[in-house]
């Protein structure tokens, strides 16, 4: 869902659930791939420039970092290759441990 960013200095905020881990056989990739590529269209159908994506399903949904990393990561990628909008993305950590994963991968 898509609504106005109110107070904050964005004109826009998407909203979007991630799973909760409940040890990997619930199909928490898949739906946590989901979230990202519903917020990528999301953002494309509005023409948004540029999207900010926290560590969806971290922190006390439990999904483990490194698995999240690369899921975001893969899916930022696929949707870029094959649309103009939005035009840039980038990830946004609030822990160390997510900022290396998500500096290692990008290197």
């Amino acid at each position: 869902m898509i609504t106005g960013g109110g107070n904050l200095p964005a004109r826009y905020i998407i909203h979007t659930v991630g799973p909760i881990w409940r040890g990997g056989d619930q199909h928490e990739a898949a739906l946590l791939r989901r979230a990202y590529d519903s917020s990528l269209q999301l953002g494309a159908a509005h023409r948004l420039a540029r999207l900010a994506f926290p560590n969806i399903s971290t922190g006390v949904y439990g999904f483990p970092k490194p698995a999240a990393a690369r899921i975001a990561i893969d899916a930022v990628r696929a949707f870029l290759a094959h649309n103009a909008w939005p035009q840039q993305v980038m990830f946004v950590c609030f822990d160390e441990e997510n900022a290396r994963l998500y500096q290692t991968a990008l290197a």
